[in-house]
């Protein structure tokens, strides 16, 4: 899968690229225990650290990146980011912009006093025909003060402008800095093909090596990790 990123030529050497999803592994994964006590079960146990479906889809696809400093006090949002003149006059030039509450009510995220913050797109994102690019809140971030709004855009065609990523805010006592490179979507591409949906009952084969793949990973650690998580 090859994915072209494009930008205005006044801002190549200003924005960050975006960047493997990989890379942005939070330090807290990394300082967090691989084991902790649990008391419902008496002893040590494993953490999420040892969960490989877990770090993998963390690490999965490629994040967008905030482009520069944002200051958030109680809900005031600042910024200071000098922009050149771009060839572009209908680009954007602030990191974010914001939707009426109103575009979201009926669904879960409205509420009383919400604010729906829209991160603005500096780059235009290009996939191959027939995938389409998925585009989420960054897997797992709940440290995040916001969530962002899942999306499905048909970038295989819609490649010529730039994708806005809607999100809601999520802490309005938050006080201070989004710094510049913080993750704001986590996005992949995804085949646009339907999938065809087979449903059959366990055959006695198929039965055996579910009662056999269950014990195994129950008796031992890591067999998920060793026998069948593919190499990345």
């Amino acid at each position: 899968m090859q994915i072209t990123f494009r930008c205005d030529p006044a801002l190549a050497d200003l924005l960050p690229r975006p960047i493997s999803a990989r890379q942005a592994i939070p330090d807290w994964i990394r300082s967090m225990p691989a084991k902790a006590f649990s008391e419902v079960h008496g002893h040590d146990i494993r953490t999420v650290k040892q969960c490989p479906p877990f770090i993998d889809a963390m690490a999965h696809g490629f994040m967008i990146l905030l482009p520069c400093d944002v200051h958030v006090e109680r809900g005031v949002f600042r910024w200071d980011w000098d922009l050149p003149v771009l060839s572009v006059k209908e680009h954007p030039r602030s990191p974010l912009s914001f939707h009426s509450p109103a575009q979201v009510s009926g669904t879960p995220f409205h509420a009383a006093g919400s604010v729906v913050v829209k991160f603005n797109s500096f780059w235009t994102i290009e996939l191959e025909e027939g995938w389409s690019l998925f585009a989420t809140h960054p897997v797992n971030r709940g440290d995040l003060p916001f969530r962002l709004l899942s999306g499905l855009v048909d970038s295989d065609a819609f490649s010529d402008a730039g994708i806005n990523f809607p999100a809601t805010w999520n802490d309005p006592d938050f006080s201070g800095l989004l710094a510049k490179g913080t993750p704001v979507a986590q996005c992949f591409a995804v085949p646009r093909t339907r999938p065809t949906l087979i449903f059959e009952s366990f055959s006695e084969e198929r039965a055996a090596r579910y009662a056999d793949t269950v014990s195994t990973t129950l008796a031992m650690p890591g067999v998920y990790r060793k026998r069948y998580r593919a190499r990345k």
